[in-house]
């Protein structure tokens, strides 16, 4: 036998014990955390833990105080682990605190004081995008509450500290009056009696039985930061912005109300915007987006509607794409009882909701085409998912594109930003100055 394969063989088993102590040292090593995150919102907190494999976990409820106990298999308390304590924000709504500790050998165990009694769902995500292998936990109310009921009471607070100021500033008109000197009048003449001020009429429900319900929607969000542009800007700040603008200039005109589909950082999935829209009955859904493309010179405003066919042109079927994948993105938990309603829902659309969606888009393409250029000159079609509300009016509007140096910067200044919105909203009164909505199916 060749003396160069002769010692070749001979070093095989202790090859093959090296690499039996390396794959043992690599198991002993397990898991390491890449990043905690912490997402708080009214409406759901959420944690992720993301890792370089995949983890395990096994998780309860207790009560007294209410709390939820997580045990993560594969892995050994680290420093980045740790950072999950000082991430819980004092206004979290279901966050009390959070403490971590090796319950056993490569079983690290958390456990979240909760602030209500909540329904969590834990979860895990494959690698995506810029994303490993992410464990989620996201905190939910046990009872959701009515959110066209919490849009109804909103505006009557509003309307009733409307009232109450203006009383406040008749009263005290009135009592300068009565605090002035008054005039000698002739003898012969009546004394004079300052008049009572008359009540203000009560606002009541009647007052509001058709509002006007806009559903705004704020692309992206929490572990989804949407496009980013060249210094950095990420859309899913500057839209939120925007649609906090928008809602405001709306909720300011009478028998209007806007509703945002999220008010904060934090995820929504595509299908539970559409589902937020229909849960308070509203008469038109406007997503809002900044997004980037491919060449950077790209620029312009678009106003998209739904397609019940192929996109109008190459772009928007990318944008539409790409704005479809935010699911896989912001994470999803395919488990979730609204899964199965939500997929049957994205597949409806109908002619008459595409025409209206197609009439309000071009209201509101006239109007923005007057504070910056347009990428193109009509109303574009795409199979947008977050657009298929079966029996909502839906336009998604990308406002300029953030990958643009010179619309970033735009976009960046508060005063553009109040340009677009101030067109937005007149382009929305236009639309249902000339189609007023049908009365409601539920009564308020």
């Amino acid at each position: 036998m060749n003396p160069t394969r002769r010692a070749a063989l001979r070093a095989l088993p202790a090859l093959g014990s090296l690499v039996l102590l390396l794959g043992r040292a690599e198991i002993a090593r397990g898991a390491s955390i890449v990043a905690v995150r912490v997402w708080p919102a009214d409406e759901y907190t959420r944690i992720t833990i993301e890792s370089d494999t995949p983890l395990g976990e096994r998780h309860f409820l207790a009560a007294n105080p209410d709390r939820l106990v997580i045990d993560i298999d594969g892995l050994e308390l680290s420093p980045a682990l740790r950072e999950i304590v000082g991430k819980v924000q004092p206004d979290d709504p279901f966050i009390a605190g959070v403490r971590v500790g090796q319950n056993q050998p490569r079983v690290v165990r958390l456990v979240i004081d909760l602030k209500q009694p909540s329904a969590p769902q834990l979860f895990t995500l494959m690698p995506v995008a810029a994303y490993q292998h992410r464990m989620v936990f996201d905190l939910y109310p046990v009872k959701e509450r009515d959110p066209l009921l919490a849009l109804i009471e909103d505006k009557e607070r509003a309307e009733q500290q409307a009232a109450k100021a203006v009383q406040d500033a008749l009263g005290d008109f009135i009592g300068r009056i009565e605090r002035a000197p008054l005039a000698k009048a002739p003898a012969s003449a009546p004394p004079q009696q300052t008049p009572a001020p008359q009540p203000l009429p009560q606002i009541g429900k009647d007052k509001i039985d058709r509002l006007i319900v806009v559903a705004l929607d704020p692309g992206h969000g929490g572990e989804d930061p949407g496009a980013t542009g060249p210094s950095g800007l990420r859309e899913k700040d500057v839209v939120l912005a925007i649609a906090l603008a928008l809602r405001e200039r709306i909720n300011a005109r009478p028998g209007m109300r806007a509703m945002l589909t999220r008010d904060a950082d934090f995820f929504v999935p595509l299908g539970e915007r559409v589902r937020k829209a229909r849960r308070v009955q509203a008469d038109l859904f406007v997503s809002i987006h900044a997004d980037a493309f491919v060449n950077p010179q790209a620029r312009g405003a678009s106003v998209f509607a739904l397609s019940d066919g192929g996109a109008s042109s190459t772009a928007a079927r990318w944008l539409a794409d790409k704005e479809n994948a935010a699911d896989l993105v912001g994470g999803i938990n395919v488990k979730n009882r609204h899964a199965d309603v939500m997929r049957t829902l994205l597949d409806m659309s109908t002619t008459a909701q595409i025409k209206d969606s197609l009439r309000i888009g071009r209201e509101v393409l006239g109007r923005i085409g007057k504070v910056g250029k347009l990428h193109r000159g009509q109303v574009e079609q795409a199979g947008f998912a977050v657009l298929k509300a079966p029996d909502i009016p839906s336009i998604l509007v990308e406002t300029a594109f953030i990958s643009n140096p010179e619309e970033e910067r735009k976009l960046r200044d508060r005063d553009y930003r109040q340009q677009l919105v101030e067109a937005l909203e007149d382009g929305i009164a236009r639309y249902f100055a000339r189609h007023p909505p049908l009365a409601r199916n539920r009564q308020i």
